[in-house]
């Protein structure tokens, strides 16, 4: 946002102060500013001048030779704007005079001298007007500098527009004024405005049928409205303010929209019989302003004019009700939108203007009336003729509720750490707007309308006003004096730390943070159809719908990732919800989700993974080992065969499986990816194993691999009964090390580790037990693997 000093002292006296260093201490206190621009510093000596002769150029079609009285001395000048004729007053550059980096000097055109230059508002850096040279008020005296005239001076600084985000008071000069009466303690000026003249009974008919998407509309009907050019001054301020001129009635919403920060627009009043605030029942298309034609869909906030419609609400007028040439009656439209309405209808059509972005920051509904007051102000000034031709009409139908905050001075200075005086918090808040009662260092503070809307709700807000007013640089630097205590934890918070790491620092995965809501187009991309589930207020559709699973949105990490490279893992601790309990809030359940990808090893391999990751998971965290059961999936994506649930002691933690082949496909036809979840409370609640230690035996051990046959429908735990609680005192550890499964024939090959704490075993010995568990697992219709 472009700030105009001038602006600035319209409402403020800053006469004796420091302008940037002021500016500087607007960044510190206030908002980013990003630069300054000193306006009109590289236009001098340029004056008034009477063009008194104009002839045409003896060598040129298009060039003419004016005699130009400059009121101490009259020059010959050629000039080739279109404009120039006998009797005109313009703006004249004196020789030596300087115009942008140009220096004015005698110059020989075409074989006849020029002395001087005849200047377009473009050249002078006032507009981008570059169509012939500027014309002046005949009642301007001959010789007169132009900067005396107009305010070609100024200085103006760009604020960074993410600062403003939360002040939406700031998105005009006044509330900036507002500020930098309060920087300098001097006294704002209040608000010229002009209240309405008419004494009659009509009204302009305004029907809110949207209470929640319209707050507040005001609106005046004005005829007689004779003049169509804006004042110079305006135009000069809005241009060094970003905005060109078009005519009288668009310059001047234009202008209170930056002097108030309040939108406004302006209908041509004989097109517009009544307002409607409504959205529309059925789809249609509509040509807006910049004759663009735009599809409006059934939540979009429109201005009707009976049932047809004339803007898109908060955003931009209609083509058939716009300000012409000919228009010389207008009906004023000044009103407060919700901002959240205006930022998604903004963002549907792809049509972001300087009015949305304002009402998106959520504006005062008290400003719709001060603004159209103010518009009468300004319009009366520039054209005195125009009458209304109706009351102001105000249809307010959703007020924003009074806040009010009561503080102590114990408090700011417990919150500060520095002395600030009662009276300087008083008269600090009074100059912000904030209606302040004292009573010794007790504050009952009344929140202004203007920071109610989003800004403003507590004591530590208060503090911050005071503090960002008094100066953060004028804060005295001490160390802090504080016991340093260690961080209190919770066994939750230890056992997300312990599987973060073990996951980060032995299996290599990566930690992701994705939000709790499904994004339905990203599972489309992977042929999933988002699952109905609690959905988050003010969506509409599919858009929204809390996660009942965290694939839902690890699935869409991998698939946006699986270029990047071609193995890897990653993983989230989260939140996901299983519809609502009985009292009417989210069932939400704390999870672990882990999705494997890799296009360099085969399924099986990274499903064994998978399962040494949560293996290792269990170990550390309960020291003991969990047990797989094969079960149907629950979700589409979900594997029908490979899908296993997770259990601790008969107890069901979790799930494991690979991706449904119709899902995989959609990621990538030459990879593979394994899912695990594992809910976080139930891991927590599981039993703990008994945790033992035990030195590692001096004697070598023995090995010994067994490729097993297992029946259909046989589980690894069914034939570990063949050697656990055996008694085999030499058996040390047994692990899976291989698993084929081929149709009707499913083989495990199984290490059996033996050793001795006493001696070196020999092999007849571990023969003889080897000998015992296959005799065992034939019992069980178990056989080797030939």
């Amino acid at each position: 946002m472009l700030v105009s000093m001038n602006w600035i002292r319209d409402f403020v006296n800053l006469d004796g102060q420091d302008i940037e260093e002021l500016i500087s201490r607007f960044t510190l206190g206030v908002a980013e500013v990003e630069g300054i621009e000193h306006k009109g510093e590289n236009i001098h000596g340029v004056v008034v001048g009477e063009i008194i002769s104009c002839e045409p150029h003896p060598d040129s079609d298009h060039l003419h030779v004016l005699k130009v009285d400059a009121g101490k001395e009259v020059y010959d000048v050629v000039c080739g704007a279109p404009n120039a004729r006998s009797g005109i007053k313009t703006a004249f550059a004196l020789p030596g005079a300087r115009v942008g980096e140009i220096e004015i000097r005698q110059a020989k055109l075409r074989g006849v001298i020029s002395n001087g230059m005849c200047c377009s508002e473009k050249e002078l850096g006032i507009s981008d007007d570059h169509s012939g040279i500027m014309e002046l008020p005949a009642d301007f005296v001959n010789g007169t500098d132009l900067k005396t005239i107009y305010p070609i001076d100024d200085i103006v600084f760009e604020v960074d527009n993410k600062s403003l985000t939360n002040r939406p008071d700031l998105w005009g000069h006044y509330g900036m004024a507002r500020e930098f009466a309060a920087l300098t303690g001097r006294e704002l000026a209040p608000l010229p405005v002009k209240e309405c003249d008419y004494e009659g009974t009509d009204e302009v008919s305004i029907e809110i049928r949207n209470p929640e998407l319209c707050y507040r509309y005001t609106s005046v009907r004005v005829e007689n409205v004779k003049k169509k050019e804006s004042l110079p001054e305006m135009k000069i301020r809005l241009y060094y303010c970003g905005t060109r001129a078009i005519n009288l009635l668009a310059d001047l919403t234009n202008y209170l929209m930056l002097e108030l920060g309040q939108p406004m627009h302006a209908f041509d009043g004989k097109k517009i019989s009544n307002i409607i605030v409504d959205t529309p029942k059925e789809e249609f298309r509509f040509r807006t302003l910049d004759s663009q034609e735009r599809e409006i869909t059934k939540d979009t906030l429109m201005i009707f004019n009976g049932e047809e419609p004339v803007a898109i609400a908060g955003i931009m007028g209609g083509l058939d009700s716009e300000i012409t040439e000919e228009t010389d009656s207008l009906l004023l439209e000044s009103a407060n939108f919700d901002g959240v309405s205006i930022r998604k209808s903004a963002s549907r059509l792809g049509l972001r203007t300087d009015a949305s972005a304002r009402y998106e920051k959520t504006l005062d509904p008290e400003m719709t009336m001060q603004a159209v007051k103010r518009f009468l102000k300004l319009l009366s000034e520039a054209d005195p003729g125009a009458r209304c031709t109706s009351r102001i009409t105000d249809s307010y139908v959703k007020k924003y509720p009074e806040l009010t905050v009561s503080f102590d001075k114990a408090f700011v200075d417990r919150y500060t750490g520095i002395d600030i005086t009662s009276e300087r918090i008083h008269d600090t808040l009074t100059a912000l707007g904030f209606e302040t009662k004292r009573d010794g260092d007790s504050f009952v503070c009344k929140v202004p309308s203007f920071r109610a809307t989003k800004d403003i709700s507590m004591k530590a807000d208060i503090v911050e006003e005071i503090t960002r007013i008094y100066g953060y640089d004028n804060f005295k630097i001490t160390t802090t004096h504080s016991p340093l205590l260690p961080a209190k934890t919770t066994m939750k918070r230890s056992y997300d730390n312990a599987v973060k790491d073990l996951l980060v620092k032995t299996y290599g995965m990566h930690e992701v943070h994705t939000r709790v809501w499904q994004n339905a187009d990203d599972l489309r991309d992977l042929g999933i159809v988002p699952e109905d589930n609690v959905k988050l207020l003010g969506f509409s559709d599919d858009v929204g719908i809390l996660r009942n699973t965290m694939m839902q949105t690890l699935l869409p990490v991998v698939n946006k990732n699986k270029n990047y490279q071609p193995d890897f893992g990653v993983f989230e601790i989260g939140r996901v919800v299983h519809g609502l309990k009985e009292d009417e809030t989210a069932d939400e359940r704390r999870m672990l989700g882990i999705v494997l990808y890799s296009k360099q090893v085969t399924e099986k391999q990274l499903y064994l993974k998978a399962v040494e990751a949560v293996d290792a998971i269990v170990s550390l965290l309960k020291h003991s080992t969990p047990s797989y059961r094969k079960t149907a999936p629950v979700h589409t994506w979900q594997h029908p065969k490979n899908t296993a649930e997770i259990l601790i002691a008969g107890s069901v933690i979790g799930r494991i499986n690979t991706l449904h082949p119709s899902n995989l496909v959609r990621i990538a036809k030459n990879a593979f990816a394994v899912c695990v979840e594992i809910d976080m409370d139930a891991l927590l609640d599981a039993k703990a194993g008994v945790l033992s230690f035990e030195a590692p035996s001096r004697f070598p051990g023995i090995d010994y691999d067994l490729s097993l046959v297992i029946p259909e429908g046989m589980r690894f735990e069914d034939i570990q009964e063949c050697w656990m609680g055996k008694e085999i005192a030499d058996l040390r550890k047994v692990s899976v090390i291989d698993i084929y499964d081929a149709g009707l024939v499913k083989s495990v090959t199984v290490r059996f580790a033996f050793g001795s704490d006493e001696r070196s075993l020999t092999g007849e010995e571990v023969q003889g037990h080897i000998d015992a568990i296959i005799d065992r697992l034939k019992a069980r219709r178990v056989e080797l693997k030939a």
